[in-house]
């Protein structure tokens, strides 16, 4: 089976945070079309006042035409939340994530993958500030969801996977970092294919690990093999 790119997937998302595009007796095509606006600024990184006034507007016309516990209101709120996010306003973006988590939660079920997708964005945001202790277990609690409604080796695991080694390496634990980028790597050669993008991320996040463990003849080839599908692309 293929699967849609991670780029491919959040151009479609109408959000950076992965959120379905629209749900039955949602916020409408006016605010699909702000969305996909939010979407773009993200994407650019265009972090600016004119595109946090247009994730606010999004997020109040589907607070208004889908009701507040709207799925749809959880994307503009993991939208705006992610522009926050990159500015460095986390207060305000925590506050956000959480909004749009606990609406998640209670509209679709906490096992399902958009939940998985919140956590993470939480988890990031903790990480981001250092706080550890509580991002490692909504990381994995995201990895256990997308295992189980996805499948073991479904791409978005394997973009858990890259997160919780990503999390890990940051502390220095590499022991545990190590497993988790080669078992996300296979994943990703498997399901979409040995010259994709991600699977270059992969590769330059092994030898990155590599190289901060004195081990530069096992890093140089990945280097390699990651720049080369890069040149194709």
């Amino acid at each position: 089976m293929k699967y849609m790119s991670k780029a491919i997937l959040l151009a479609l998302a109408l959000s950076i945070a992965g959120v379905p595009l629209a749900h039955a007796g949602g916020a409408g095509d006016e605010w699909e079309s702000l969305n996909q606006e939010v979407v773009e600024f993200l994407r650019t990184g265009k972090y600016d006042d004119s595109a946090t006034l247009v994730a606010q507007k999004a997020l109040q016309l589907a607070e208004q035409n889908a009701g507040i516990d709207h799925p749809d209101v959880a994307t503009s709120l993991n939208n705006l939340a992610s522009l926050y996010d990159a500015k460095g306003d986390y207060a305000k973006a925590e506050s956000l994530y959480n909004r749009s988590l606990a609406i998640l939660e209670k509209a679709l079920g906490s096992d399902h993958p958009y939940v998985a997708t919140g956590l993470n964005n939480l988890a990031k945001l903790y990480r981001n500030q250092g706080d550890y202790a509580k991002a490692e277990p909504l990381l994995k609690r995201s990895l256990a969801i997308r295992e189980k409604a996805l499948g073991v080796n479904h791409p978005d695991v394997a973009m858990s996977l890259n997160d919780l080694a990503s999390f890990y390496n940051t502390q220095g634990n590499y022991a545990k970092a190590e497993p988790l980028y080669n078992r996300a790597l296979a994943i990703f050669e498997k399901a979409l294919s040995p010259d994709h993008p991600d699977v270059a991320t992969s590769l330059d996040n092994l030898a990155v690990l590599y190289r901060k463990t004195k081990r530069e003849a096992e890093a140089e080839p990945l280097e390699q093999r990651a720049a080369k599908i890069l040149a194709i692309k």
